[in-house]
């Protein structure tokens, strides 16, 4: 046999071998590790010692702050593990990933192993543009991130890995008409239903302030049996900053209002999930609002989780828009069916 073609595997292999160098590899951006210190804030309403505030109970909280001039902005965030783990986005470019500590009494005491990341292109460069990396939405199921942006308004998947997120795996069809999205005021929650529900596990998109002509929020079930566009009641001066549905299939919507003559303010509502349907207007009962007599900013971010004591829990954060008049808020409550 020729001694020639008994080589061919060879040289086969060293061809893709030297083929593979100049094969582009999708590329993260480097990590940056921050020292977060958090204050604890033990009374959610100022100045008193009660809890209880409509279904939930005030289990604690902390105020967040960091050296690290890129900390904050905090849009969305969610758990990896039950109020431990998380991931989350800023809406200034950034993924951000750390762990909420507690003490022997189960309140929240502290933040460890929290890193930040920029967003990057196919590339593996930094985008670095605001009106490309205006990050409001995150939901998440295994080892996928599903995350929304306004401006250039997009959903787009990613693979989650802490040690370094890539470009997008793929962008979404939404289903709301694009002319129907407001600049700043796109998708803000994305929501995964149950997957034992009418909807399947679907993931569920809501816009902050996108209306249609009779002033309802536009929103859309981008999968599933009941795949299509709905809207969702609009209430009062409120806007949607974020959502998570409810073991039950309701869906909870973390709501904020802002006006210079009253500030910030934020509610809890709950949306009842028979009404999340394709077609429909879904609306439901607030559980309660909260104006600067208590400990809020501008909240931002919220999800639900189970204790280990079997609680249901719900935890709000806040984006400080970088601004040395806001804060970082991490709260805690405990919902009482």
């Amino acid at each position: 046999m020729n001694k020639l073609f008994d080589s061919a595997p060879c040289v086969a292999a060293l061809v893709l071998a030297v083929a593979s160098l100049f094969i582009p590899v999708a590329a993260a951006a480097p990590l940056e590790r921050m020292d977060i210190s958090a204050r604890p804030i033990t009374q959610f309403h100022i100045g008193h010692d009660e809890t209880r505030f409509g279904p939930l109970t005030f289990v604690g909280g902390l105020e967040m702050t960091s050296n690290s001039g890129d900390f904050g902005g905090l849009s969305a965030f969610r758990f990896r593990k039950p109020g431990s783990d998380f991931i989350g986005v800023a809406d200034t470019g950034f993924w951000f990933f750390g762990r909420i500590e507690h003490d022997a009494d189960g309140r929240p005491s502290g933040v460890s192993d929290f890193v930040m990341q920029a967003m990057v292109d196919a590339d593996g460069n930094i985008i670095g543009r605001k009106w490309l990396t205006d990050a409001e939405g995150l939901g998440i199921r295994g080892d996928i991130a599903t995350a929304g942006f306004e401006r250039s308004h997009r959903i787009s998947e990613f693979r989650i890995d802490p040690a370094g997120m890539k470009a997008p795996i793929r962008d979404l069809d939404f289903l709301v008409p694009r002319q129907e999205l407001r600049m700043n005021r796109g998708f803000e929650t994305i929501a995964y239903a149950p997957e034992d529900g009418p909807l399947k596990g679907a993931r569920v998109v809501v816009s902050e302030k996108s209306l249609d002509e009779n002033g309802n929020q536009f929103a859309a079930i981008l999968e599933g049996p009941q795949k299509g566009v709905f809207t969702v009641r609009r209430s009062g001066k409120f806007d949607i900053t974020d959502g998570a549905f409810l073991p039950n299939g309701d869906l909870l919507l973390l709501e904020r209002s802002f006006s210079y003559a009253d500030g910030v303010a934020m509610q809890l509502r709950r949306i009842g999930g028979k009404t999340v349907r394709k077609g429909g207007l879904a609306d439901g009962p607030v559980l309660f609002t909260a104006d600067m007599s208590y400990q809020i900013d501008n909240m931002e971010g919220l999800d639900v989780w189970q204790r280990g004591d079997g609680a249901l829990m719900v935890s709000i954060v806040s984006d400080d828009n970088q601004s040395l008049l806001q804060r970082n808020l991490y709260l805690e409550f405990r919902l009482d069916e």
